[in-house]
């Protein structure tokens, strides 16, 4: 008998200490067992529920011992048309701030010069240090 898939609606509702599942490559794990011997906290797990984990899951780098035991928490498979495809952010387009609009080449002018104008300073005083205490 093959069960039918599991809809991220059905799967959301377990997001609690005492029912917690997970999405993980588009299968259902109900891991409410193992929240209290996770290594990383029980936080952790439930922090990724009601959305697919794959991604927080692969991130840490699991063992293939912690993979196996996947098994022995599998409930089912998820629809992942139930599942809104993950949007990647991208930062809108902003332009350079110049908080004083103060033109550009004069900005790199000083960046060369400032720094140059303050070698020059302390080569001076070093010299007219050195010239007095001989």
């Amino acid at each position: 008998m093959s069960k039918a898939a599991l809809t991220l609606e059905e799967v959301s509702k377990h997001n609690t200490k005492d029912d917690c599942w997970l999405i993980i490559a588009g299968k259902v794990y109900d891991v409410t067992k193992f929240l209290e011997d996770h290594p990383g906290g029980d936080d952790v797990l439930l922090s990724s529920t009601a959305k697919d984990a794959t991604d927080d899951f692969e991130d840490v780098g699991h063992s293939t011992t912690a993979r196996a035991m996947l098994d022995e928490y599998y409930v089912g498979d998820v629809d992942t048309a139930t599942i809104p495809a993950r949007t990647k952010y991208t930062p809108p387009k902003q332009p350079h701030y110049n908080q004083d609009k103060t033109p550009e080449f004069i900005i790199k002018i000083l960046q060369f010069l400032v720094p140059l104008a303050i070698l020059g300073l302390a080569v001076a005083i070093r010299m007219y240090t050195k010239s007095e205490s001989a």
